[in-house]
């Protein structure tokens, strides 16, 4: 009865007078063991909603309205005053829409299958359009390893959301997310959640893709802070989705035990071999990868023992000559630029 505006009080008192509708207020006192002064202003409150009036008969009295029209007033009140809110909800549905029209967060955009967004409040706020509107699939690849506290924070409401209405939310990580135990943490409950998550030893770019329609990649690889372009062209989005599909088939679920190749080689020391023939310096395979440069000359190093090598040319080489290339790189690794930073991306 809270919704047609009685509290408890008042609804104890109306259901003794729908019992006895003559009941006096020390009869309702003693029926409840209330004090008389609590049953004299609860009688008040019920006045003013017109479920009992004064007796015209006896004074210091009240009579019940007739439940059937006393009820139904209330209950028409509060059809009313739900119409109201609904004419007020509409009204400023209308009015954001219409600001909404007004507003372009960066004029300088150039069409509308590429736009272009810089300034971390600008990505974030195109970031958190697309997720909060996204209705079927979101789609990421998160390089880089460990991923920023800003990052993560930011992530989470977005993927809480997603995966609450039904969206299927997917991420790939690389392999060295183990390493870091907040970002682990985070791939972790992504899981637990309903998302999905896998592991690679490297990607290619930092992307993420929406609905299958909208793809969200860095202006320079090399440095995410310097803003964002937003594809919406048919042809590239389909380009990316095709990539993070096979991508996705290639990479192993996350907890999955790791696997070596024929040659003996983990998926990492495959991606070091691989990057390494590509011509990649110790800083960009260590970035690819999401490890220190010292961890990652030192993998270099291991690889060089192992085959016999004086220099990094010979290993790649020799690498070569053994079939050990080729195994581990994504698609369209050869033909993409390498990851984005995670400030802002």
């Amino acid at each position: 009865m809270g919704d047609l505006g009685l509290d408890s009080d008042s609804e104890a008192v109306y259901r003794i007078l729908l019992k006895v509708p003559r009941a006096g207020v020390v009869e309702i006192a003693e029926a409840l063991g209330w004090p008389v002064a609590r049953v004299r202003e609860t009688l008040r409150s019920l006045v003013e909603l017109a479920l009992v009036r004064e007796s015209s008969e006896e004074t210091g009295k009240v009579r019940l309205v007739n439940p059937e029209f006393g009820l139904a007033g209330l209950l028409q009140r509060q059809e009313q005053e739900l119409a109201q809110r609904q004419q007020a909800v509409a009204a400023t549905r209308l009015a954001v829409t219409r600001m909404l029209t007004e507003y372009d967060e960066n004029p300088s955009a150039q069409t509308d299958e590429v736009r272009r967004y810089t300034g971390l409040d600008a990505i974030n706020s195109q970031i958190e359009r697309l997720s909060y509107g996204a209705e079927t699939t979101i789609e990421v690849f998160a390089p880089r390893g460990a991923q920023t506290p800003a990052a993560l924070n930011a992530a989470r409401p977005l993927d809480e959301a997603a995966i609450g209405r039904g969206v299927q939310v997917r991420y790939i990580y690389l392999d060295s997310v183990r390493n870091d135990t907040a970002t682990l943490a985070y791939a972790r409950w992504v899981h637990e959640t309903g998302g999905e998550v896998r592991v690679l030893p490297h990607l290619p770019l930092r992307m993420i893709i929406y609905d299958r329609r909208a793809a969200v990649v860095p202006i320079d690889p090399e440095a995410a802070a310097r803003g964002i372009l937003l594809l919406q062209g048919a042809g590239v989005v389909t380009a990316l989705v095709s990539l993070f599909q096979q991508t996705w088939e290639q990479a192993r679920p996350l907890g999955e035990a790791r696997t070596s190749t024929p040659e003996g080689l983990s998926p990492q020391e495959q991606a070091v071999l691989d990057l390494l023939f590509e011509g990649h310096t110790d800083d960009v395979v260590a970035r690819r990868l999401g490890v220190s440069v010292r961890t990652g000359r030192r993998i270099t190093a291991e690889l060089m023992t192992r085959l016999g090598a004086r220099s990094r040319f010979q290993a790649g080489a020799l690498a070569m000559g053994r079939g050990w290339l080729g195994h581990g790189s994504p698609p369209g690794e050869d033909s993409l630029p390498g990851p984005a930073d995670d400030d802002g991306g």
